[in-house]
């Protein structure tokens, strides 16, 4: 084509110039047929990645502004200092992590029209943290469920047990167990590899006689059901002690105003010691209740009991939404591991991992809008001038702005 030579004199002669070049690259790809086959135009690819990108920025930001959120009011406020909230304030920073470690290359690659630019090494390293993050959430979730369980089922053990070490020792071994679960297929040839439809670097899935896949797939399904298998546990406990019977106090009996039996303290037995009493010595260490204080103070209240639901409640929930959003994904790989020529579609692939890169986002939104506790820290720490606009009245609200 020969060239040509345009005379722009204003506005319009820049549009018509416009429209001159796109008529002919239309006609080009028409007739020559060296074009896209869109006409000129965006290709759904192109918007397919623009909405990945926008999508994932935003996973990036509610996950860190909202995970490291949690984790500063979890470790600023004492009165959140307890086993649950050590729990919470470990999947916060894992998730947080996760957020600014692994999703940046995804973006990087979405960009790059699904290519991984950099080394075989670092792509192993990414797919090791996207693997150790997964196992990580399962493992703690478990342990959640667990700890939940014997919070209301057997509370005396969990108050006595439950320390700030014991939690230590609990998040230890959790990470433990990801790390030995994610580390091993680094050392296999080809497993930890970047996979073009998933537009990340993660964990080959193939057919079960080619590599261990299902085993690791297993482990990760029997964790989630055993998971909710003590959720399940919990309701029926609660489901059977709904109604308990109140507490009925028994008299005591009296000898000569020295009182003994179930519903004796014990000053039946100084009374008699100091003279006060006539007769033979009363069985009042049937009635003596040993170590009362220290009792009552391991016996579960009203009060407990709904704050113990209440974080059943929001570590369900979080548990649910896990399931939620990784179980499509996981469906996916079981299919890939038992048929050979699997044919996934390739919209539900890219659905089901969106889906569990949204799951780093929704925990701190799920648990501020579920605990109060959180809520009630959260305002206790706004600055002060919201404060004071949230108190005052509507129409000397309205004169301050």
């Amino acid at each position: 084509m020969a060239n040509q030579s345009f005379a722009i004199d204003g506005p319009g002669s820049l549009l018509a110039v416009l429209a001159s070049q796109s008529g002919l690259s239309r006609g080009g790809s028409s007739t020559g047929g060296s074009g896209n086959g869109n006409g000129g135009g965006i290709s759904a690819s192109d918007v397919s990645a623009y909405f990945k990108l926008v999508f994932l920025g935003l996973i990036i930001c509610v996950s860190l502004a909202g995970n490291l959120l949690v984790s500063l009011l979890v470790l600023r406020d004492r009165a959140l200092h307890k086993a649950p909230y050590f729990f919470l304030l470990d999947l916060c920073l894992a998730d947080a992590v996760r957020s600014a470690a692994c999703f940046p290359f995804v973006l990087v690659s979405v960009h790059n029209s699904s290519a991984w630019t950099y080394s075989a090494l670092s792509c192993k390293v990414v797919a090791f943290m996207a693997v150790l993050f997964c196992f990580h959430a399962a493992f703690m979730l478990f342990c959640v469920a667990v700890t939940r369980y014997l919070a209301i089922a057997h509370h005396r053990f969990y108050a006595k047990r439950m320390t700030i070490w014991t939690c230590a020792a609990i998040i230890c071994m959790v990470w433990t167990l990801a790390i030995a679960m994610a580390f091993p297929p680094v050392f296999d040839v080809g497993t930890y590899k970047f996979i073009q439809d998933e537009d990340q670097c993660i964990f080959e899935h193939r057919y079960l006689k080619t590599n261990d896949t299902l085993g690791f797939m297993l482990m990760l399904a029997v964790v989630i059901l055993a998971t909710h298998g003590f959720y399940a546990k919990l309701l029926l406990f609660e489901y059977r002690h709904r109604k308990m019977k109140p507490v009925q106090l028994v008299p005591a009996i009296s000898q000569n105003w020295t009182f003994h039996g179930p519903g004796a303290t014990g000053q039946a037995a100084a009374n008699w010691i100091a003279g006060f009493g006539r007769g033979p010595m009363p069985p009042t260490l049937l009635g003596i209740r040993q170590n009362l204080h220290n009792q009552h103070r391991r016996l579960l209240g009203m009060e407990e009991v709904r704050s113990e639901r209440r974080l059943g409640r929001m570590f369900y929930t979080v548990t649910l939404l896990f399931l939620v959003l990784w179980a499509p994904y996981i469906v996916a790989c079981f299919w890939r591991v038992f048929v050979i020529s699997y044919t996934i579609p390739h919209r539900y692939l890219s659905i089901t991992v969106w889906m569990s890169f949204a799951q780093a986002g929704v925990n701190p939104i799920f648990c501020l809008l579920l605990n109060e506790d959180l809520r009630k820290v959260l305002r206790a720490h706004l600055p002060t001038y919201w404060r004071t606009k949230q108190h005052l009245p509507q129409d000397e609200a309205y004169c301050i702005m």
